[in-house]
């Protein structure tokens, strides 16, 4: 069972870990299960040494679970081994899409509409019955709207409501979306079926410009964000909360001065007694 605080494993964190053990303040570990099926017999070892140890998280890259193209349903048979060989039970992936007659680098947001609420709870549930797990879908950060016929609040919540998966509820993602799309943050998170969360990530941005946020997971977390998190353990509950670090990896002893801020977070809630 995840509990605490997680961090994004990254292949230059591999050898520390190997070799001094994960930190103790880090309870579990997340992966792009896409950048570990296909590695060298080295690496396979020392990834399977650490998920011996530690408890993992798999957050996908490319299941496309939004696109109109079919699923890709070799693609979740491979994904349902690597689980299954690792011993893996929570399964994530970004409410969007990133395939069409090609596969893309980017993640594309879904129209909000009904069409596409129907559409993509159908997928969710082909997925969950070939992994026999759960899907966790994650709300995401986009910059352009297409085609909306409903707010981001009502689509995520159809989405949810119509396949019965569990939420995984980026608070950064929630944070970068109100200032490029001029909503209230607080309400927006106070608005989501927030029973369904599963666990929580967590990300620094890049300020472009005033009204524009770029979820680049590059940065530090801001501390608007944090109070966001604060709020949402307040609100849906203190649920396993993951740091997202991709681009500007620092040291790890960097990195646990924030991982121990989601540990005094939770702390700081539990003692006021406000969690959900």
């Amino acid at each position: 069972m995840l509990t605490g605080a997680g961090l994004g494993l990254k292949r230059e964190m591999v050898a520390e870990f190997c070799d001094s053990g994960v930190p103790s303040a880090v309870q579990f570990l997340e992966v792009a299960p896409e950048n570990w099926l296909k590695v060298s017999p080295r690496l396979a070892r020392q990834f399977r040494e650490l998920t011996e140890k530690v408890p993992f998280v798999c957050h996908g890259l490319s299941l496309s679970i939004g696109a109109p193209a079919p699923l890709d349903i070799d693609f979740v048979r491979q994904v349902k081994t690597f689980l299954d060989t690792h011993n893996i039970d929570l399964y994530s992936e970004h409410l969007s899409y990133c395939s069409g007659n090609a596969h893309m680098y980017d993640l594309m947001p879904i129209p909000f509409t009904q069409e596409a609420v129907t559409h993509v709870a159908e997928r969710i549930r082909t997925v969950q019955d070939i992994l026999e797990r759960p899907l966790v879908i994650e709300n995401v950060s986009y910059y352009v709207e297409a085609g909306a016929e409903m707010d981001e609040l009502s689509f995520i919540n159809g989405v949810l409501a119509e396949s019965d998966c569990q939420l995984l509820l980026d608070v950064n993602n929630i944070y970068v979306n109100s200032v490029n799309h001029n909503y209230d943050p607080k309400a927006f998170l106070l608005g989501l079926d927030g029973k369904r969360t599963a666990y929580y990530h967590i990300a620094g941005h890049y300020e472009q410009a005033p009204d524009l946020l770029v979820d680049t997971h590059g940065a530090p977390v801001r501390e608007d964000v944090w109070q966001l998190l604060q709020l949402a353990y307040e609100t849906h509950g203190i649920h396993p909360t993951l740091l997202e670090r991709d681009f500007n990896i620092p040291s790890t002893a960097e990195l646990m001065v924030e991982i121990d801020k989601i540990h005094h977070t939770q702390s700081e809630v539990r003692q006021l007694g406000k969690s959900a």
